[in-house]
């Protein structure tokens, strides 16, 4: 007999409680993505303390990890008499919409079997590993020293990539095709660890087919929650490090493909029971959170396409 939401819920809340260090900071971030940007981007402190508790972070842990994202520019504060509020920055705004493009959006398009290479000239190493951070973000693999390619980018995303990324002058940037059929997989081989990506995806994959064998039964606002939010903040972890290659130059039965189907079906179940728990316990400065953005129903698809599967309430 599989079991219920609750209880899954809870053992993915211990094994997040098992990290060390606890990382406080990185889950506020996912709670401030995923649910509270499209509630309006904004929470008082003592809403975010109570939705953070449950997780194990205590009121300390949420006051310092919530300043150090101000330090960091991805939030502002405010306050009004002893109450404060913290929302995002216009920066943690655009941050945080690119990351939700790559995380909840649909598949890449269809791969004409071109490639964009970016050849860097000699940089300062601070220079260098700032772009070799900023190019493995953007699924770019590093072929040798200063040579980064990724399956062809469409020219106005590549545009704007480039724009953010602030290369230098002489940085070149070339539209190439292959000489032979066998190179693809060697070049994958060279610019990216896939073995590690696979490895981590099945483990994603084990621990939460488990949470969709329980979802068989209604969770709770709080348990919906719960599970959202870790479904989301360890897919994230995993796919904004996925350099999301066309399925072609994957391997066979690729264990990301198996991940991004559950994360949707799971997100799909949990969405209701989960927007019912922050409308209970979250609020701004001038009253509970607005409803939430239209667009967040376009999540992985669409959710509204997947069918619930619950059949009884969680006992």
């Amino acid at each position: 007999m599989p079991d219920n939401p609750a209880t899954v819920a809870a053992q993915l809340v211990m094994r997040f409680r098992r990290q060390r260090p606890l990382r406080g900071g990185s889950l506020i971030v996912t709670i401030f993505g995923d649910s509270i940007m499209p509630r309006g981007g904004a929470i008082t402190l003592g809403s975010l303390i109570r939705l953070a508790m449950p997780f194990g972070l205590n009121e300390r842990l949420v006051r310092t990890a919530a300043a150090r994202l101000a330090q960091d520019g991805w939030l502002e504060s405010r306050r009004a008499g002893k109450l404060s509020e913290y929302h995002l920055s216009q920066s943690g705004r655009e941050r945080f919409a690119e990351a939700t493009a790559r995380i909840y959006g649909d598949a890449a398009p269809a791969w004409a079997g071109r490639w964009t290479l970016i050849v860097l000239p000699v940089l300062r190493a601070a220079e260098r590993l700032r772009l070799r951070k900023e190019l493995a973000w953007h699924g770019f693999g590093e072929l040798s020293g200063g040579v980064f390619a990724h399956p062809e980018v469409q020219r106005r995303e590549l545009a704007a990539q480039l724009h953010g990324l602030n290369l230098p002058e002489n940085a070149l940037v070339f539209d190439a095709d292959l000489a032979n059929d066998t190179a693809p997989s060697a070049l994958v081989n060279l610019g990216w660890n896939l073995q590690e990506l696979g490895l981590r995806y099945r483990q994603f994959v084990e621990r939460f087919e488990r949470v969709a064998a329980a979802l068989r039964q209604r969770a709770s606002p709080e348990a919906g929650f719960i599970l959202r939010t870790l479904l989301i903040h360890e897919y994230r972890r995993l796919h904004l490090r996925d350099p999301l290659l066309p399925p072609p130059l994957l391997p066979k039965n690729w264990p990301g493909t198996r991940a991004a189907e559950l994360c949707r079906e799971i997100y799909a179940q949990v969405f209701t029971a989960s927007e019912t728990h922050l409308s209970d316990v979250a609020a701004q400065l001038k009253g509970g959170l607005p409803a939430p953005d239209r667009s967040v129903m376009q999540r992985f698809g669409g959710l509204q396409s997947v069918s619930p599967r619950a059949t009884a309430p969680e006992s």
